[in-house]
């Protein structure tokens, strides 16, 4: 069992209709038929969304991703169009909203790793191999791969794992030719999400991306569809960002991310137990603050400013 500890009753605004709610974000569509995406300051581990909010989360995510959809725009376009606050909808959620254009949503998470750890790890350690690519003999917890690979997922529903697929399932659930435009995309924007970390002391171990298609002229040719960067991108909700100065292979690595919840959940402190049935209990207000200080702490050293 997992899922909501207590799924929240979605916000009421006039001229939105409310599609889904989210591990973290909310989302409706306006009149004109745009998406509208607000992030909550929620905070989901080991498939459960837990009782306890992290204040600042929602904002922060928010705006990261606007930082490095204007880093990445020459590479791929992305689907925002305004952060206008729709009329007759909370103060609250100023700076933790996003309009967005409607895509034909890609069946498939895009993940890209640049080291090993994580699910990642886990099957090389049973088949030295990760969704399929052989890797080479001696890798350990955050050794860095030859080069970076793509290893997608399919999607799951809340309360449910993503699971690891080849990209021969990709393929096969997509297309030739649009796996082939995923996975270089995909990589694509791994490393220069990887260079920009790097000049900024930090390692970006690995990330994953939602496309989508939609309609409009590409390369001149008229008719074939635009892959656009949606949802998230590069935040410490889809990414491990690692302090490059503390690197140390062979064990698991400090970051700027939600595994600061995660060992506190998994430790005796929370008397929590992540493979029975009781949902898991509120975070100490101690480990609150301390994680929205990291998630706080990669926007500053990300974008060169302190998020306030």
């Amino acid at each position: 069992m997992s899922g909501f500890v207590e799924k929240p009753e979605p916000v009421r605004v006039p001229g939105l209709v409310h599609l889904h709610t989210g591990k973290v974000r909310d989302l409706y569509r306006n009149e004109a038929g745009d998406l509208v995406m607000v992030a909550s300051d929620r905070i989901s581990a080991y498939d459960w969304v837990l009782p306890s909010e992290i204040p600042d989360k929602g904002r922060i995510l928010t705006r990261l991703s606007l930082w490095w959809f204007e880093q990445l725009a020459d590479l791929v376009p992305h689907h925002v169009l305004s952060t206008e606050v729709p009329p007759g909808a909370p103060e609250d959620w100023e700076g933790r909203t996003l309009i967005c254009r409607s895509l034909r949503m890609v069946p498939v998470e895009c993940v890209a790793r640049g080291y090993l750890t994580g699910s990642g790890l886990a099957e090389y350690r049973r088949t030295r191999t990760v969704c399929g690519i052989p890797l080479p003999e001696g890798l350990t917890d955050g050794s860095e791969l030859p080069e970076p690979i793509f290893t997608p997922a399919t999607k799951a529903e809340v309360g449910a794992h993503d699971e690891n697929v080849s990209y021969q399932e990709v393929v096969r659930r997509v297309g030739e030719e649009t796996a082939a435009r995923l996975r270089g995309t995909t990589l694509a924007v791994y490393r220069r999400a990887r260079d920009v970390a790097r000049a900024r002391g930090l390692i970006l171990a690995d990330t994953k991306f939602e496309f989508g298609f939609a309609p409009g002229a590409v390369d001149g040719v008229v008719g074939e569809e635009q892959l656009v960067l949606a949802d998230e991108v590069l935040t410490p909700d889809s990414s491990r960002f690692w302090p490059a100065a503390d690197l140390q292979p062979g064990r698991p690595q400090p970051s700027f991310d939600k595994q600061y919840v995660r060992d506190w959940l998994s430790g005796p402190e929370s008397g929590w137990d992540r493979h029975g049935e009781e949902p898991p209990p509120r975070l100490p207000d101690e480990v609150v603050a301390q994680t929205r200080a990291k998630y706080a702490e990669a926007y500053r050293r990300l974008t060169g400013h302190p998020f306030e």
